[in-house]
């Protein structure tokens, strides 16, 4: 995302065209088009400026306190100058902004890895401060006079979402302050809250609330070798934390799985076991607990069957992977397409693969209207209904299919067969999108 600009001014390049993709994947972003969709009176209108934005016609965005500015091409190459207006938030809202986000530091955390946190957003709702626009906030004003919503500034809020997925500070810069001027602000607020919790003479020391020389170490620490530890008034706690040690760091998991222990000794296995078998399940076991160790692992409980398609998805050496089709009931080139689809997606993309569970009415609602929705006129691919949550696209090779979760699937048909061909996606248009690339 190519910018530059000041503190008070950033300036976007103009971003590429896009299709077969929504222009929000944040859920902040699909609030401000939600806003968008919600204020304007004419839906032809929208659509011919999410046309516009898919085709590129949005020059370089202007983002300033209350107001985005950008050039937007008609088709004819007529151009005309589009502002779409916020109302910025006055000093004293600022003030309770940044009094609710020096509150908790998951907050701040967030900003800074560039996401909106939704705790924040509703914190500021509940005291009186709207940081999404709502319905009839997003003012428009256009060079071709329309007096609503017309194409061109719905191109550019369109185009909008797509920067505000990237980066939530181009919301806070429209309502009124910069990145740099926002930090430093925080910043300040909580040096000073920490000067203020301290005391006049540190926290911890005489004058601090509470303060009664040892009494707080000694309180904490209770009886050596007691069973229960005595109640500690809250002052004194707080007092005893500025003279406590500070807690170790956590340790970092290892950067790889140990080996796992040799079974090749001087005495024989036992009948029915085999060696390399048990060394390859150790070894596994090994993977697993350190990506556990890590939180990168979700611990739902797999079947036997679906454990057995992870294991093959790790490369087995040929006869253990010939054995785990055997134990799952399934031939070789069934377990080839279980592990093809468990690396798109895992337990919930093998099931797409090998059931067909029908989803919950409403989850079959929301997908007719984004089937609807999802392509332009005269883009639509003609999608027939082959199952209870399988659509073909007629005369072509390609196939969606809806999860439980509501999420699409993309399948290609390869010597014959369905074969999963991407990762889920809320948007079927982008799934349909992966069937055909390389």
């Amino acid at each position: 995302m190519s910018e530059y600009g000041t503190e008070d001014e950033r300036t976007f390049a103009a971003l590429p065209s896009v299709q077969g993709s929504a222009f929000a994947r944040t859920w902040w972003g699909r609030a401000w088009l939600q806003a968008l969709e919600d204020t304007a009176l004419d839906g032809q209108q929208l659509k011919q400026g999410r046309r516009h934005a898919r085709a590129g016609a949005v020059g370089a965005v202007s983002v300033r306190p209350g107001r985005i500015t950008a050039v937007v091409q008609d088709r004819d190459g007529t151009a005309y100058r589009s502002d779409v207006l916020l109302q910025e938030l006055s000093g004293a809202e600022w003030d309770r902004l940044l009094d609710l986000a020096v509150d908790s530091a998951g907050h701040i955390a967030a900003l800074l890895d560039r996401e909106m946190p939704p705790h924040l957003v509703e914190d500021a709702a509940a005291a009186g401060l709207e940081l999404l626009p709502g319905v009839g906030d997003l003012e428009p004003e256009c060079g071709c006079d329309a007096w609503d919503h017309c194409p061109h500034t719905a191109a550019l809020c369109y185009q909008v979402a797509r920067l505000l997925d990237e980066d939530p500070f181009v919301l806070l810069l429209m309502r009124g302050r910069g990145e740099r001027a926002l930090l430093d602000a925080l910043q300040e607020r909580s040096a000073a809250r920490a000067v203020g919790a301290e005391g006049p003479e540190g926290v911890g020391g005489p004058g601090a609330p509470g303060w009664s020389g040892d009494s707080g170490v000694s309180a904490l620490a209770g009886s050596v070798g007691g069973s229960h530890a005595a109640a500690v008034p809250a002052e004194e706690a707080f007092a005893a934390g500025g003279i406590l040690p500070p807690l170790p760091d956590l340790p970092f998991p290892p950067a790889a799985a140990g080996e796992p222990p040799s079974l090749d000794t001087e005495n024989g296995p036992e009948p029915g076991i085999d060696p390399v078998a048990l060394e390859f399940l150790a070894g596994d076991a090994a993977a697993r607990a350190l990506r556990m160790l890590a939180g990168a692992l979700d611990d739902a409980p797999l079947s036997p069957s679906q454990d057995a398609v992870r294991l093959a998805a790790g490369d087995p050496v040929p006869w253990i992977a010939a054995r785990l089709a055997e134990g799952s009931g399934r031939g070789r080139t069934e377990l080839d397409l279980a592990v093809r689809a468990w690396r798109y997606g895992g337990a919930a993309a093998l099931e797409v693969l090998e059931e067909e569970r029908v989803p919950a009415p409403e989850v079959l609602v929301r997908a007719g209207a984004q089937l609807a929705e999802a392509w332009e006129d005269g883009e639509r691919p003609e999608l027939r209904l082959v199952g209870a949550a399988r659509w073909t696209v007629a005369a072509a090779d390609a196939q969606l299919r809806l999860g439980v979760d509501g999420r699409w699937w993309p399948y290609r048909k390869e010597r014959g067969r369905w074969t999963p061909a991407g990762p889920a996606e809320q948007d079927p248009a982008a799934a349909l999108a992966a069937v055909a690339a390389p």
